[in-house]
This record gives C-alpha cells, structure tokens and sequence, in this order.
C-alpha cells in the first residue's frame, strides 16, 4: 500500500518550507500538552466566562443559560481528577463518557486528564450491544455517564465488563442500584476534599503527562463493521489546532455553539481543544433541534456545521424567500445575493475585491444581506466551516449569496480532524482547501487521498491489523476518500473509495454528486443513489419532516403523517421534478432511471444514519432491500 513515486504532488511547496514550518509549530507545542494548554488559558481569561448550557433552564422563554468561568471550569476539573484519583483512576487508564453537550461532559474529559487518564467519549446512540463491544475492547476503569437513557445503553455492559470500577451518573436520582455507582454531585464533592488534602496528588498526575500520551481513544462510528479506537496524542492535539488557528486566522472573540457529538473529532476540536487553547465562550446545546433557536440567541462569532446543517438552513431561508408575493421584493433579494456571491467569488485563492464590486456590495449588504444574516443569527459570524462530508457546491454558494464563506474541511478522526482547509485569504469554492501548514497531502494512482504530518494517528487501540491497512511504511493514511487536486493545490472530495459505484457497464458513478442533486428539492431530506454492479442507477429518497408538511399545507394537501404525504400525487410530482432536475446535470449513465419517495425519516437513531448525519448504506441497503428490489423489477 505504498505511495509511489509518481502519484500527484503534494500540496506542500517543497520540503523544506515543510521542514520549517513543522519546525515552528513544534516550537509552539513543545512541553506544553493539552492539560498545560488548558492551565495557561485559565490563567490568561481567568473570570471571563468559559462554557453555558441550558441544564435546569426554567425560565418560561427557556433563554436562561446556566455559566462556568474559566476559574470556575478549572477548579471543578480539578475536584474531578482528584476524585478520580481517590478511586483508584491510574495514569493511562481509560475513562468512558457517555453524556449530551453539557457542562459537566467538558469537566469529565478534562478532569479525567488531570487525572493522567484518557477519557472517552462515547457516541450518545450506541444501542447496548455495540456499547458492550467498546467497554469489552476499551476497558474502561471509570464510566460517567448523563441519566437514564445512557445507564441503559450501559447495562449490559456494566454487567459483563470487569475493568468497570467506578460507575458515575450526572443527573441526580439516576444512578443504578449498583455497588460501584455514585452521583455526580458526590464525585465532585468528595474530589475537592480529596484535593484539599492531597493537592499534590493532580500534580503529580498532570506533571507526568507528556506530548507522547493519549489525549483520547475515539471509536468511529462507522457505516459497516465494529468501530474501531483512534488513538491521538497530546502531540497530535496540539499541533493540530495550532496549525488550524494559524490557517483559519482567527481575530474576533470565540463566540461558539457546540451541539455535535463530542465522540466526533471535529466537535472535539472546536468545542474542546480550541478553546482551551485560546479562550472564548462556548455554549453546549445538548439536543441539535434546538440549534436555531440558540443561534439566533447566541450569535456566535463562528460556526461549524455539517453539510446536512447548511442545507437544513438554506432550505429554511429559500422556502421563506420563495414564498414572498411581491415579484419586486424577490427580484431585489435575488440581485442582492447574486452580488454577495460574486463578492465572495473575487476573495477566492487571495483575490482582491475591485472597488465597484466593494461599493455595491456593500449596499447590498445594509439593504437586505446584513437582515438576512441577522435573521438566522449569523450576522456577527468571523468564521463558518464545513466538515465530515462534501459540501454540495450550490449550498456553499447559496451561503456565499448572503455574504458568508463556508471554508470546507476534509479529515478524519485518524488525522485528529483537519488535514486540508480553506481560509480567509486562501479558499477556492467547491474545494476543500489546501493541506494545512505542516501536513502533506497527495493524490495516490488510483485517486485516493493520502496525508501525512505529526497529526495522524500512530494507530488504533488493539488492531494492528487495522493500523497496518490504515498507514503504509511511509507513514501515508490512506483516507479511503476518491479525491482530485488542481494545479494551485486545492483538494476536492470526490466520495468514499468503496461507495463508489460500478455499472454492471463499467462505468464508474460518485453517489454523493447525485444525491446532492436530488436534494436541492426543498422537500427531500435525504436521498440514497444505488447502481453497483447493476444496468442503471434508482434512487430511494425521504421527506423533509419539517419542509414537506409545510409546503403541503401551502399547496391545499390534506394528509395524516409524513407516510400518507409520501403517496399525495402532488408530492409525488415534485420528487419527480427534483429527479429530472438532477438528470438534466447528470451524465447519461448516472442519470436516475427510477426512484421511491419514503414515508420515514432516515435519523441515527433508526441507523440509516451515522451520528454526524452521514449515509450508512449497508443499512439502506438492507432495511429497503424489498424497495430496490421492486425499483429493478
């Protein structure tokens, strides 16, 4: 599995200019973990305020947000690695939470290493089964856990695995009846008695940590098969984000909403590492349908979303602007945001912006594009960014419409998140940027996308096997992504190696161009394109669940559940309209011969879906086998 020497360029300039620019980050990492990163922040923003959630809210708006200081996340963390300690948590052990986006899930991860353990997050939607597998294979000292749901998820697990010594549960009143359980108010009170007696035992523990030990353990989620436990060092952490700040050139205050799962790396970074790197104000939302609603309360100066995030937010804003009566006032926000993305088209690779275009996009931006962004909360934004799929071209530009440039980023858990990324003066639409400063990055012969730099895994927890088909004798990580590279360098994701599909012609089709196209139908949620090994390609296609309905009542449909939407004729009509709208752009051996409109939602609680709201399509595969079955008739 060795790169050959002929594969494509790498995005870095030459080999010294890489040697360099390692050489200066590791400066700025050197000794410093990221314990000590944290410590430092604490020192520097000290009483301004850290990480809000809305735990407890009662206020009869539910607006109010509960808030730790810097000090105050600090001195918890620090009770809470004591209290580890007192347990009998040893240096290296693993620490498994499984718990919303909430404050006491960020004290748990870094009491835990204060505590020289590795703490764990765990994906919220695991059923029992797969949880076992993880504590089977991770073997957990200490599990935390939030309430009820998670202790059930957990019990089998809690019944079979015997490293489990110490069992806590966040929520009061929720422990299980078990001899190892305690609640969370008890673990941080019996941490700062501990601590007051014993204040060199933390010390100690954050002293002996060094850049070579596990920051964490994440296991993937994966579409097929057991997931697997990514091994990232402090190292690994650290220069990750000094090299994401260095490319992502942040000036304003970090002003930030965290409502991905922090078992995803990418929330990770920019709801853990980032800011205890360099301070800010997080506010945690522990349930993702409430993400409007903090935005438009919040008005983060950043933000992060997956593609499925941005275009749940463009199908919101094009319904509304759609619906609007006066054919003057749509024609004005039209031209509007045709300047704004012709704005954001001239900044592209460090362009410079004439001053005509400046001037009329500037009244562009005080007539209706600054309202806009104000509506949806993201009128303060320094910073948007896009992960964990390709960004559909037409949504990167619908945002750039409204003056806002969604820096697409492309890495994996086993790169510690980025390895590729746009930024302020170096961004191409479309693309997923340049490899960022100090990673390499090429196109191997058959187009996948290989990357290597102090950020990638030295390998998974207990698989060899699986490290070795991961990183080849050169180091390289072989993504499994299909990717192309220009001559200025910018990466493009073209899909997953093994999803690509394979006509029974020969021809090979990228799905995810596909689906993208279908949905750009403000009433399809998700779509699913299928063709391996087969004469032509179908598609099998859900609702909006918040979308359709909407547009059904607009249209005088009278219907009972997103089910009985799914057989309404006029709905129909418009799924088909959204297949020959997709045709039209298509070639002719991927255009989509026949389709199936479902009457469920794909969500990662019924498995269709991966956590970060990826296509799992084995399952679709599987569960609608009897569907594509009909659709090759």
């Amino acid at each position: 599995m060795t790169a050959t020497a002929d594969s494509h360029a790498t995005t870095s300039s030459n080999d010294a200019d890489l040697e360099a620019v390692r050489a200066e980050i590791e400066g700025q990492v050197a000794g410093r973990t990221i314990t000590r990163l944290f410590l430092d922040t604490v020192a520097e923003h000290g009483d301004h305020p850290a990480y809000s959630d809305k735990i407890g809210v009662t206020s009869e708006d539910g607006k109010g947000w509960r808030t730790l200081s810097w000090n105050e996340v600090a001195e918890a963390a620090r009770h809470v690695g004591a209290a580890l300690v007192e347990a009998g948590v040893q240096p290296g052990d693993h620490v498994a939470v499984m718990a919303s986006n909430r404050i006491e899930h960020v004290l748990a991860d870094i009491g835990s290493l204060h505590a020289g353990a590795v703490p764990m997050s765990i994906y919220n939607t695991l059923s029992p089964e797969q949880v076992a597998y993880v504590a089977s294979h991770s073997e957990p000292t200490a599990v935390i856990l939030e309430g009820t749901d998670q202790v059930a998820r957990w019990a089998k697990a809690l019944a079979e695995v015997a490293s489990i010594r110490t069992v806590v549960v966040m929520e009061a009143g929720q422990a299980p009846a078990d001899s190892r359980a305690r609640s969370w108010s008890d673990l941080v009170t019996a941490g700062a008695a501990y601590d007051a007696e014993h204040p060199e035992a933390v010390d100690e523990r954050v002293a002996a940590t060094d850049l070579d030990s596990p920051a964490t353990i994440l296991y993937t989620s994966g579409t097929t098969g057991n997931p697997k436990g990514v091994v990232l060092t402090h190292h690994n952490v650290a220069f990750e984000v000094v090299g994401s700040m260095s490319k992502a050139q942040f000036e304003e205050e970090n002003v930030f909403i965290s409502y991905l799962p922090f078992a995803h790396i990418a929330e990770r970074a920019f709801g853990m590492y980032i800011p205890w790197t360099e301070g800010g104000h997080i506010h945690l939302i522990g349930d993702p349908t409430m993400l409007l609603g903090a935005l438009g309360e919040v008005h983060p100066t950043r933000f992060f979303g997956v593609p499925r995030v941005w275009e749940k937010i463009k199908t919101g804003v094009s319904a509304k602007l759609a619906a609007e009566q006066d054919p003057n006032a749509k024609a004005f926000v039209e031209q509007c945001m045709a300047t704004g993305l012709e704005w954001v088209e001239s900044q592209q690779l460090g362009g410079t912006t004439s001053p005509e275009l400046q001037q009329r996009y500037e009244e562009a931006d005080a007539g209706m594009l600054s309202i806009l962004r104000a509506l949806l909360g993201l009128d303060r934004l320094e910073w948007a960014g896009s992960a964990a799929a390709p960004m559909p071209l037409e949504v990167a530009k619908f945002f750039a419409g409204l003056g806002i440039r969604i820096y697409d980023i492309y890495g994996m858990t086993e790169t510690c998140g980025a390895v590729t990324s746009g930024g302020p003066d170096d961004f191409r639409l479309g693309t997923v940027g340049r490899a960022l400063p100090g990673i390499e990055v090429r196109i191997a012969e058959d187009g996948e996308i290989l990357a290597r730099g102090p950020v990638t895994t030295h390998g998974y927890f207990k698989a060899e096997e699986a490290t070795a088909a991961l990183k080849d004798a050169d180091g390289w990580v072989h993504t499994g992504d299909i990717g192309e590279m220009d001559d200025d360098g910018f990466v493009k994701v073209v899909d997953r190696k093994k999803e690509l599909i394979i006509t029974s012609s020969g021809k090979n089709i990228a799905p995810s161009n596909i689906e993208n196209y279908l949905k750009e139908s403000p009433i399809i949620g998700h779509a699913m394109a299928v063709g391996d090994s087969k004469p032509y390609v179908v598609a099998v296609m859900t609702l909006d669940g918040e979308i359709a309905p909407l547009v059904a009542q607009r249209l005088g449909v009278e219907f009972t559940d997103l089910a009985d939407l799914a057989t309404k004729p006029q709905i129909r009509a418009m799924a088909q309209q959204a297949v020959d709208a997709a045709n039209e752009r298509l070639s002719r051996p991927e255009q989509v011969k026949a389709f199936e409109l479902l009457g469920t939602e794909w969500t990662a609680e019924s498995e269709e879906l991966t956590p970060t709201l990826k296509l799992k399509r084995r399952v679709v595969n599987a569960k609608y086998s009897d569907v594509l079955d009909r659709l090759y008739g």
